[in-house]
């Protein structure tokens, strides 16, 4: 395997986008892969194209680095999924203490996909914006089940995968700030601009710190880390 290769889950969303612009900044060949498993914001797979565009225009070693994107159809997630994510129903907090937005498994599957599509193009390192700082408590997005899927796929495909997940412990206001640190204010303003993390999918509504509705989870932690994040964010020259 290739020791400077990097695949990025790559959503179209502002955890997603950061994480790109990380990798970049790290390894000499970097590939995205993103999934359409029935999700409702299908959309964000459409913000995906200025996203990376955008982001390559940034820096010219970052263009040089840029490789392939992928994407992978996996509808039996959204088939086998009774979520607010995968069908048209309100947004609820389960008896489970999760909120209906949680899709069982998805990150297991997404990583597991991404590793198979990593050891077919020779790619060691893989890249994920999961995160337990600040986050809907989704158990696929902890520390602990990241590291043990590493062990897993590791043995499964007798390979040396390292997952990478550098938003584990920042939560959206730090995410914020590590996206003016590796792309200045052109990066925050083009996650803000460009990227969607709005469950609905909604892009007809403009906030400060992008598109969305404005209510749903996601919405709402975006929307806090950057009522944080922007009144001590660095001033452009």
């Amino acid at each position: 395997m290739d020791q400077q290769s990097a695949l990025v889950l790559f959503s179209g969303g502002q955890d997603s986008a950061t994480c790109l612009a990380w990798a970049l900044d790290r390894f000499g060949r970097v590939e995205t892969v993103g999934y359409s498993y029935g999700q409702r914001h299908t959309i964000e797979l459409d913000c995906r194209a200025p996203l990376t565009a955008g982001i390559s225009a940034l820096k010219p070693d970052w263009a040089v680095r840029l490789g392939e994107h992928h994407t992978l159809d996996i509808p039996t997630l959204g088939a086998v999924s009774d979520t607010a994510l995968t069908r048209d129903v309100a947004i609820a907090m389960g008896d489970n203490g999760l909120p209906n937005t949680f899709v069982p498994g998805r990150n297991l599957i997404f990583l597991t996909f991404a590793a198979a599509l990593a050891y077919r193009r020779g790619i060691k390192n893989l890249v994920t914006g999961v995160c337990e700082t600040d986050y809907s408590g989704y158990p696929d997005c902890r520390d602990d089940t990241i590291k043990a899927l590493q062990v897993a796929l590791n043995l499964g495909m007798e390979r040396r995968f390292v997952l990478h997940t550098p938003l584990m412990w920042r939560d959206k206001a730090e995410t914020w700030a590590l996206a003016h640190d590796l792309g200045g204010p052109a990066l925050v303003d083009l996650i803000r601009e460009q990227s969607h993390s709005c469950y609905i999918g909604d892009r007809t509504h403009r906030h400060d710190w992008g598109y969305g509705c404005g209510e749903c989870p996601a919405c709402r932690l975006r929307a806090d880390g950057w009522s944080r994040y922007a009144p001590r964010a660095p001033k452009q020259d």
